[in-house]
């Protein structure tokens, strides 16, 4: 039976919504550089979409640390422990700190060695290492400002979000518009145009965010201050959760980096085809990873506060809930995929490959829409952080890339064919999904007693 409780649906909605919208602002500044480089040059395009999978391995491991955060931290969020948080939100931003500043420094010492991962074009590879050169300054900024909403969304405070997505969003087109083409006596810069567009919407994001922690929000009263103390007790238990998390994120950054790479040694126009088709089926996919951090949160304050009842109520209907989600967002991808397949400057042949991507992602976009929040939301929310890490080893590094690598490389199968074996696991992995989330074994209680 479904739950009537109206508090938990206001909740769900109030999260979900905002939540969907800080993931839609870090997507649709690299859809923004999409669409314009894509109406700009094919080259310019695949060049981008080689660099994105460097920044979509980035935000990943980046989630991760934020997703270990909010584990731990909704549990005492709803014992009311907002002490605990802060101590969080600290060992948080020193591991995001320590990724991004690792990264920056690889990609500044090896930019073409990246490039080459994904594209053996040197065309591409010269496009992709003139935007990854302005890029690479964005990192220290992208992870502290999920670190920082990843402490505020613990504590429920999400308004924040809408406000960074407008200027954001702002900021990346106007600057886009002005530098990519050259546009009101300003410079053609291309893709280093639509890097500095980029690059200038991260600050202004972390900024943003880092004046309303410190100023406005009134649940946590974080100080500056508070990101200088690491406490060792929290620390141990934070990587006791968080490891798992951090790991599956790699395993999922990573499988999709190898995605493009298998692609992009295969056929020039697959890179740019999946490209196209895969930054619609992000920035739809925010919808679900909204509801999954929202079931997260509503989870792991129920298991906190200790009402087991509700912890069960609750999990009906978020299943319930994630179904009609993914119909919605299957029937959307489609309506809007084939369509905008108009807007880009492409070969005829990139075009076809396209139409095949978008249908084979409409089937996944469903089938993802109730695992992964199941998975990643439910689950992990409820305790258990290391199902997910082991189910996405078995079927990422188990079964889909081997498979994938031999479709490609050994039998010669067609792009079409390997991007429906790269994207299987989100339709096979709703069955343990399913079995897990219903068997309730999941529910662990994380938090230490409070002295």
């Amino acid at each position: 039976m479904l739950t009537k409780d109206r508090s938990f649906y206001r909740s769900f909605i109030r999260l979900a919504v905002a939540l969907m919208v800080e993931q839609a602002v870090i997507l649709s500044v690299n859809l923004i550089d999409n669409l314009m480089l894509g109406a700009y040059a094919e080259a310019s395009l695949s060049g981008v979409a080689a660099v994105n999978q460097i920044q979509f391995v980035l935000q990943q491991i980046v989630y991760g640390v934020s997703n270990g955060m909010i584990v731990l931290g909704s549990q005492y969020w709803g014992q009311g422990r907002t002490g605990e948080i802060k101590k969080l939100a600290a060992i948080g931003a020193w591991i995001a700190l320590g990724i991004t500043v690792a990264l920056f420094v690889a990609v500044t010492a090896a930019p073409y060695g990246a490039l080459a991962l994904f594209t053996r074009d040197a065309a591409i590879a010269e496009q992709g290492v003139q935007y990854l050169r302005i890029m690479r300054w964005s990192y220290v900024f992208f992870g502290m400002t999920t670190v920082m909403l990843g402490a505020m969304r613990i504590a429920e405070t999400v308004k924040i979000a809408l406000r960074v997505s407008v200027v954001s969003l702002v900021v990346n087109v106007t600057i886009n518009y002005l530098l990519i083409t050259g546009n009101l006596g300003f410079p053609e810069m291309g893709v280093r145009g639509a890097a500095i567009g980029t690059l200038t919407a991260r600050v202004v994001e972390c900024l943003i965010v880092a004046w309303y922690l410190f100023n406005k929000e009134q649940k946590l009263r974080m100080r500056p201050g508070d990101f200088l103390r690491i406490d060792g007790t929290m620390l141990r238990d934070y990587v006791k959760v968080s490891t798992p998390i951090i790991i599956a994120a790699i395993v999922w950054g990573v499988g999709n980096a190898v995605q493009t790479m298998i692609l992009g040694h295969m056929d020039k126009s697959a890179i740019a085809a999946q490209s196209i088709s895969n930054t619609l089926f992000l920035l739809l996919k925010v919808t679900s990873v909204g509801a999954s951090s929202a079931a997260s949160i509503i989870i792991g304050k129920a298991v906190g506060a200790g009402d087991m009842g509700k912890v069960r109520e609750y999990t009906r209907t978020l299943q319930v809930m994630f179904l009609g989600i993914g119909l919605v967002l299957a029937v959307l991808f489609a309506s809007i995929g084939f369509p905008l397949l108009s807007v880009y400057n492409i070969s005829d042949e990139t075009r076809r490959m396209a139409r095949a991507f978008i249908l084979i992602q409409t089937v996944t976009m469903f089938t993802m829409s109730y695992q992964m929040p199941v998975n990643a939301g439910i689950i992990r929310g409820g305790g258990d952080t290391n199902f997910i890490m082991i189910l996405d080893m078995v079927s990422l590094i188990g079964i889909v890339i081997p498979l994938a690598l031999l479709a490609a490389f050994v039998w010669h199968w067609s792009p079409v064919v390997v991007t429906f074996i790269l994207n299987s696991d989100q339709i096979f992995k709703c069955v343990p999904a399913f079995l897990r989330v219903n068997s309730y074994k999941w529910i662990r209680t994380l938090t230490r007693p409070e002295h």
